[in-house]
């Protein structure tokens, strides 16, 4: 047990303990990712585990502090935030190395501005399950321990009661942690902290790569690059999924790649390229389709902040000019796997083009269309067809399709089968997310039982959890995400 983080100058958090809740029970706890930390599963319903993950315990050789940070929020630079409801526990080393955990929920922080530091059981079992949901997928993110709920009343739009998820991550460090030394016009903090991120988990980038000349701070030019490919292929991830993150501000954008900070997020049911998940970005700053470019512009902003150290802004520029290729890349591979296409051809660029433009003039059902091209695959183009009010425009594209299979013939059972291995029949949408938010609301665990079943592996079909994989019922139109969620 140990806090590396803590180790960094006192200038980089607060040390404080969590203020715990009134009368906590445990609504739900993970037992796969306690495996990454070695606990076993009898651990985890003890009244020990509820006392530290309630806030109302320290974790036994923890350090608990919570980070400041800053950032620019829709675009507009917000200044100081830092971890106005979350408390970092400390550091466990698992099999697979050390994981952070860090209680969301768990009370006011110096960092709190005007919020009250705590969480609501709506945003915990979202992001409870969004976390697993995003794993499931293969798509790098934070992981999720525990769900702890009480009766505590919190004041949003109307009186919910409180919760407090806990979150696992290596590191929770976020580009504007860089920024905010930045723009305090402290250098050597930026390279405290940039030191700390490359020894810890990216100690590839302290020594020259083969045939590189070093230079004063290339290690810092390394870390840019490592990040850029990271996140350029993390939303590649995301777009191949239809998942909108919602609020993709620098602070919640992870130095580590990861999806990190669930909110007001989103997997599209009925596609647009323009679709917006959060009712709170009224401009549409973070719709699906801007995703990518607004990773680009955080990035700047990282670049700019570790400019602060490397005067070699050129050096810097020419790490970003490199991430609109890693970004296509990996798309065209991710969105070729799932039109069961060995590799991505030029031309195979205006068949998705076309897709994509068919599905957002009939608000296609992103997750079900890609799901269904494997049927059209075996021979049965009629689930497919039926996600579309043109049925004859649908054919005429499944047709361009099926002809570009024949480019490079392969068994029909064989190449359905490795489309149904990347097209998800089962996601986190919010109607979902809303079933199981009003089942826990009663102390009833089940439908997390049940969608996390699904969710951990969402590419196999289970015949038992149909209602899970359908398109959503009508009321779901009406459900709305915001900042608040």
């Amino acid at each position: 047990m140990s806090n590396s983080f803590a180790a960094l100058p006192p200038a980089f958090y607060t040390r404080l303990s969590p203020q715990g809740l009134n009368a906590p029970r445990l609504l739900h706890a993970n037992e796969d990712a306690a495996a990454l930390i070695g606990l076993a599963p009898e651990v985890l319903y003890t009244q020990a585990f509820l006392d530290v993950f309630s806030g109302r315990a320290p974790l036994p050789g923890g350090d608990t502090l919570a980070a400041v940070y800053s950032g620019h929020q829709f675009g507009i630079w917000a200044g100081q935030l830092g971890d106005g409801r979350a408390h970092l526990l400390g550091e466990v080393d698992g099999p697979s190395g050390p994981w952070e955990l860090q209680l969301k929920g768990a009370g006011m922080t110096p960092y709190s501005r005007m919020g009250d530091g705590r969480a609501v059981l709506r945003s915990s079992v979202r992001e409870y399950l969004a976390s697993e949901a995003m794993h499931g997928l293969r798509i790098p993110t934070t992981r999720a321990l525990a769900l702890v709920a009480s009766d505590d009343p919190v004041m949003r739009e109307t009186v919910e009661t409180a919760a407090i998820v806990t979150r696992m991550s290596p590191s929770f460090v976020r580009f504007g942690s860089f920024e905010h030394w930045a723009a305090r016009r402290q250098p050597e903090m930026v390279q405290t902290l940039a030191d700390y991120i490359i020894d810890h988990f990216y100690p590839e980038c302290r020594g020259p790569r083969p045939g590189e000349k070093d230079a004063p701070h290339a290690p810092l030019v390394r870390l840019l690059d490592a990040v850029t490919a990271r996140t350029a292929r993390l939303m590649a991830d995301w777009q191949c999924v239809g998942f909108c993150h919602g609020v993709m501000n620098t602070d919640n954008m992870s130095i580590l790649g990861l999806t990190l900070d669930y909110g007001p997020y989103g997997f599209m049911d009925g596609f647009r390229l323009d679709h917006v998940c959060n009712h709170s970005d009224t401009e549409g700053r973070y719709a699906w389709n801007r995703q990518p470019s607004v990773a680009l512009w955080n990035l700047y902003r990282l670049a700019g902040s570790l400019n602060s150290v490397v005067q070699d802004a050129d050096a810097l520029k020419a790490v970003l000019d490199g991430y609109e290729g890693i970004f296509t890349r990996a798309f065209h591979d991710g969105m070729a796997a799932k039109l069961g296409l060995e590799a991505w051809r030029a031309e195979d660029e205006g068949l998705l083009d076309d897709l994509l433009k068919l599905m957002h003039e009939q608000r296609a059902d992103f997750t079900l269309a890609f799901r269904r091209l494997s049927s059209a695959v075996r021979g049965a183009s009629q689930p497919f067809l039926d996600m579309f009010i043109d049925r004859e425009a649908a054919r005429a594209w499944l047709q361009r399709l099926l002809q570009r299979h024949e480019a490079v013939p392969r068994d029909a059972a064989l190449r359905a089968g490795a489309m149904d291995k990347v097209n998800p029949l089962y996601v986190l949408r919010n109607h979902l997310a809303e079933l199981a938010i009003r089942a826990a609301s009663q102390g009833d665990a089940a439908v997390i039982d049940d969608l996390l079943r699904v969710l951990r592996d969402p590419y196999t079909e289970r015949p038992e959890y149909a209602r899970y994989a359908g398109l959503p019922p009508d009321w779901a139109s009406d459900l709305e995400v915001s900042c608040s969620s």
